[in-house]
């Protein structure tokens, strides 16, 4: 049985004192659900103090992003060494990095390889455009994240891997796949291709979230798929109770 996740991404969102202000109205009611591995990905600079206030629950939190290089002359990235010193988890590939700062499966690869090297959980993000979906190329596109991205990764490494489908056509939108056509993606797609890239028996023990206008609304309908293990969540992680009740619902 896979522990349900879920992840809450910022993104760039929230000042210090914004950030401190949601975790603390949050963390009353998240501290009740244990049964859910919950963690925050707040910007860099509020990674500090929101970790602080999470000492001694079991909420983690993780970078949004990081540098593959352990340091040099790389003017505005994080390396692997400085998010270890906060964070138990980073999101890598999201499709925001991908669309804006032109990230690709070598580099989403040689991040998977430098957060595992560091003891870093990495949240591994795949999916296809609006454009690729509508042209039936989700199998080869997603395919093609999920063995390019995880490619050279040993197989006893694998379960410290989680994966997250994120159709880019329904980050931000309003626009949520259904919970059955997300299902089948993780089902016919994602796992086989972990199965041929670690063996069965390690592909089972990789959650797969699925991320995309997830909302307090929808969220059970992702919850009760057999192959969704949980959340990435974008805009409703933003806000309390939204929040709040996505992991409720995770909790069963």
């Amino acid at each position: 049985m896979r522990k349900p996740f879920v992840a809450a991404n910022w993104k760039m969102n929230k000042t210090v004192e914004q950030g401190r202000g949601l975790v603390a109205d949050m963390l009353p009611e998240l501290r009740t659900l244990p049964q859910v591995e919950q963690v925050l990905c707040p910007p860099y600079t509020s990674i500090v103090p929101i970790s602080a206030m999470l000492v001694g629950t079991k909420i983690g939190i993780g970078a949004q992003n990081m540098h593959w290089e352990a340091q040099g002359a790389y003017t505005g990235e994080i390396s692997p060494g400085m998010v270890k010193e906060f964070c138990q988890y980073v999101i890598i590939g999201h499709s925001e990095r991908r669309q804006y700062y032109a990230e690709n499966d070598d580099m989403v690869n040689k991040k998977v390889q430098a957060a595992l090297v560091n003891e870093l959980i990495p949240i591994v993000c795949v999916g296809e455009t609006l454009v690729e979906n509508e042209a039936g190329r989700t199998s080869e596109v997603v395919g093609r994240q999920v063995c390019d991205g995880l490619k050279g990764i040993p197989a006893h490494r694998a379960a410290s891997l989680v994966i997250a489908y994120e159709p880019v056509w329904a980050i931000g939108t309003g626009r949520a796949a259904t919970g059955d056509g997300a299902n089948q993606v993780l089902a016919r797609i994602i796992r086989p291709a972990l199965s041929g890239l670690f063996g069965t028996q390690n592909a089972q023990a990789i959650r797969i979230l699925y991320g995309g206008s997830v909302t307090a609304a929808n969220a059970a309908e992702f919850f009760l798929q057999s192959e969704i293990d949980g959340a990435l969540v974008g805009g409703a992680s933003l806000k309390t109770a939204e929040f709040v009740k996505i992991v409720e619902i995770a909790a069963g």
